[in-house]
C-alpha cells in the first residue's frame, strides 16, 4: 500500500512592476519527484493544523514568514509509490526575503510563465487554480 503524505503547500504571491509573481522551488535530486519545480511547503505533522504547518515550513525552507493566507485548492494524487494530499493556500501577505534555506533553487516567476516549468503531476491542478485566481 502506498504511503499517504499530507502536505501544506504555499502559493506565495507578490506584485513586481505590475506583474503577478509566485515563488517556486526546485526539488533536490534525492527527493521524490527530484529535479522538478514545486510550490514550497511541507508535511503536516500529527496534531498540527495545516496553517501552522504552512507557516513553519515556509520559515524553515524559504525564510518567508506567512502573515495571511487563504485556502486555494485541495488535491489528492496517487503517484503509485506515494499518495499525496496537497492542502494549497495562497499567501498574499508575507515578510522576509525568500531564499533556499535547504540548498534548493528558488525563483519568483510570472504567473503566466508557470507552464514553462516542469512540475510534478499533482501540481498541474494547482497551476490551473492559480490561473483562475488571477483571472
Amino acid at each position: 500500500m502506498a504511503k499517504l503524505v499530507h502536505v501544506a503547500v504555499a502559493v506565495v504571491i507578490q506584485q513586481n512592476n505590475g506583474r503577478n509573481e509566485v515563488l517556486i522551488a526546485k526539488r533536490n535530486q534525492h527527493q521524490h519527484q527530484g529535479g522538478k519545480w514545486e510550490f514550497p511547503g511541507g508535511k503536516v505533522e500529527q496534531e498540527e493544523q495545516v496553517t501552522e504547518a504552512l507557516a513553519r515550513e515556509m520559515l524553515e525552507e524559504c525564510n518567508v514568514q506567512v502573515i495571511s493566507s487563504a485556502p486555494l485548492i485541495k488535491i489528492e494524487h496517487d503517484y503509485g509509490d506515494k499518495k499525496v494530499v496537497l492542502d494549497t493556500y495562497v499567501v498574499e501577505q508575507h515578510a522576509g526575503t525568500a531564499k533556499g534555506n535547504e540548498g534548493q533553487e528558488i525563483r519568483w516567476v510570472d504567473v503566466n510563465s508557470l507552464k514553462q516549468y516542469t512540475f510534478p503531476e499533482a501540481n498541474k491542478s494547482i497551476i490551473s487554480a492559480i490561473e483562475s485566481y488571477f483571472n
